[in-house]
């Protein structure tokens, strides 16, 4: 290689690291950009090792995957305390329910996940190509938000599924990102599937992304995220008609941790929890 290419290769492997320092915008950018390309990376290096372990779809991947996943927050600065781990260790399934906040949720998740755990998410993710595959061997359940029947059918056969295969469920009841610094009202879907289950719920609650994680200020930088694993609710004297206010509960109980672990007053906004 001669000088000037060595030059011309040099200035091209510093010009981002550059513009970072001038630029708040591309800083933000180039380290989204980043994150997604590795998880389209670690995600395409863990698809033949799940398929050489476990040979296709199934819950038992996700310990392969929790592990692979976890290794990003390495590469961004992202520490995370935990508490409440021991409120994981219950016989049989439950519906577990979280704060969603951003594309971040993802490495949060993986830092915690409890065995025979599979998330629902939206059908969309299943064609976010090896990101897509590696859900989709990891026995994710899709569903098509745009279908109500169709969610409907799929949460009767996750009921069915959570029992005959002892399996945890990990729901977000926002149903959409959120990182407003404060919890949208909740959907009910995550209530309904653990009454129609019988299988207790256990609410986990994520800080605060936003000191070091703003779309609006064009912030991505490092930081500490507090994990709380709140104690199981026993849904076994419930009935549908007091799903309103199992939602709202859990909506209000959820907010106050979270207001707690990112060091903010909280403050009662007055409205519904609960979202059709």
């Amino acid at each position: 290689m001669d000088l000037g290419w060595l030059l011309w290769t040099s200035f091209l492997i510093l010009v981002p690291f550059i513009l970072m320092e001038i630029s708040s915008s591309f800083k933000f950018h180039f380290k989204l950009v980043s994150y997604c390309v590795l998880c389209l990376l670690i995600s395409a290096l863990a698809a033949p090792m799940c398929l050489l372990r476990n040979g296709g779809r199934t819950v038992d991947n996700m310990r392969i995957i929790s592990r692979v996943v976890r290794s990003l927050k390495y590469f961004f600065g992202i520490r995370f305390e935990v508490k409440g781990l021991e409120n994981f260790q219950i016989d049989g399934p439950c519906v577990i329910i979280s704060n969603h906040q951003s594309i971040l949720d993802m490495m949060g998740l993986m830092e915690i996940l409890p065995d025979r755990c599979v998330q629902i998410a939206k059908k969309e993710l299943m064609y976010a190509g090896s990101v897509g595959l590696l859900t989709y061997l990891g026995g994710v359940i899709y569903i098509n938000r745009k279908r109500t029947s169709d969610a409907k059918s799929i949460m009767a056969a996750v009921a069915q599924a959570m029992i005959s295969d002892n399996l945890k469920v990990w729901v977000y009841p926002e149903g959409t990102r959120n990182n407003t610094g404060d919890l949208l009202p909740f959907k009910k879907g995550a209530f309904h599937l653990a009454l129609q289950s019988q299988v207790p719920i256990i609410p986990v609650v994520y800080s605060s992304f936003t000191s070091f994680y703003n779309q609006k200020k064009n912030l991505f930088t490092g930081g500490t995220i507090k994990v709380e694993i709140l104690p199981k609710i026993d849904t076994s004297d419930f009935t549908e008609k007091d799903i309103t206010d199992l939602t709202e509960k859990c909506h209000q109980t959820m907010r106050q941790v979270f207001f707690r672990l990112s060091n903010k007053p909280y403050k009662d906004n007055g409205q519904s929890n609960c979202a059709q």
